[in-house]
């Protein structure tokens, strides 16, 4: 075969699997939307979802108002469904979402700082 044909063949199977590839995601759309409502309950979960992107459950607790504990329990949790995946950063185990919410019409939360430090002292007086 000459090189002409190859990069012909290459075009064709790119844009096959390009169709296939469109289709899947149209097909599975509407049962993931549902699994992501079903699991991200609260504008916080939806908030540490969207966070989870290999950064630290520390520096997501920081951000979102819970402790680095329940980041860590909702990754748990949520690896199982699957709607995050681990990934490994700096020799730790940590997680990275694998859809994002806006791909599904979900709208990503704005929580204030003092929504965070409201969520932090709840968050204390449970473990109490």
């Amino acid at each position: 075969m000459m090189k002409n044909e190859n990069k012909d063949i290459n075009k064709e199977i790119l844009q096959v699997l390009k169709e296939i590839l469109k289709w899947t995601k149209f097909q599975g759309w509407k049962e993931v939307k549902e699994v992501l409502l079903s699991q991200l309950k609260d504008e916080r979960m939806k908030l540490i979802y969207h966070l989870s992107d290999g950064k630290s459950t520390r520096k997501i607790a920081r951000k979102t108002g819970v402790s680095h504990k329940t980041v860590y329990e909702y990754w748990k949790k949520w690896s199982k469904v699957p709607i995050v995946e681990p990934i490994i950063v700096k020799g730790k185990t940590r997680y990275r979402k694998m859809f994002e919410l806006e791909d599904f019409g979900i709208e990503i939360p704005d929580i204030s700082k003092k929504e965070v430090e409201n969520g932090v002292k709840q968050e204390r007086s449970y473990s109490k």
